[in-house]
């Protein structure tokens, strides 16, 4: 199977994906861009089908969580959620599974043989391990109007630089602006 890794990410202007603290209330602008597209739902659900399964950090799938609780629903559907983590949190739904371990071997022997679609979806740490690995095959920065100075940066610890190809530009009515960048891959690097 031809599987695709994604690693997906909404952040701030100045690369950041929370706050110190965790909070993501300024995902939220007023901001408007009168020549961007809309963001309809019926396009949103269309695109969301491409998606076969997530993977996340702990800290990630916390905020989803309160996002959940707070009346803001399940963003992963019914899509397989893989939370990478060694802590033991509570399960909330059949969809998501608990992994620890070497997330090469995870990615490359479990997910890719069984996953067409792979979306990273959280949070620095995970994301900037995925890149240090080798694994990515994409990466999809939505900026959203906004600096805030400080806070988790959207790759933690990076060794190398990465290089990237510019695939897509996209900007939309709120402002925000959509980037996909195919990840140059290293003749070195075996996947």
């Amino acid at each position: 199977m031809n599987s695709r890794v994604t690693i997906h990410m909404v952040a701030s202007l100045d690369g950041f994906i929370a706050r110190r603290d965790g909070r993501v209330d300024w995902l939220e602008t007023s901001d408007e861009f009168v020549g961007g597209d809309a963001m309809d739902p019926e396009y949103i659900e269309e695109f969301l089908k491409t998606i076969d399964c997530y993977v996340m950090g702990s800290r990630t799938y916390e905020t989803a969580l309160r996002f959940e609780a707070q009346g803001f629903g399940w963003a992963y559907g019914n899509k397989p959620t893989f939370v990478l983590t060694s802590r033991d949190l509570s399960r909330t739904r059949e969809s998501v599974e608990f992994h620890s371990g070497e997330l090469a071997q995870f990615v490359n022997g479990r997910l890719r043989p069984r996953f067409r679609a792979i979306w990273f979806v959280g949070g620095g740490a995970v994301s900037g391990e995925c890149l240090r690995l080798g694994l990515a095959d994409e990466v999809r920065y939505s900026i959203v109007p906004i600096l805030i100075g400080d806070g988790i940066s959207f790759f933690e610890k990076l060794d190398r630089d990465i290089p990237l190809h510019l695939a897509e530009v996209k900007a939309y009515k709120s402002g925000m602006v959509a980037l996909r960048y195919q990840v140059r891959a290293n003749p070195s690097e075996a996947r």
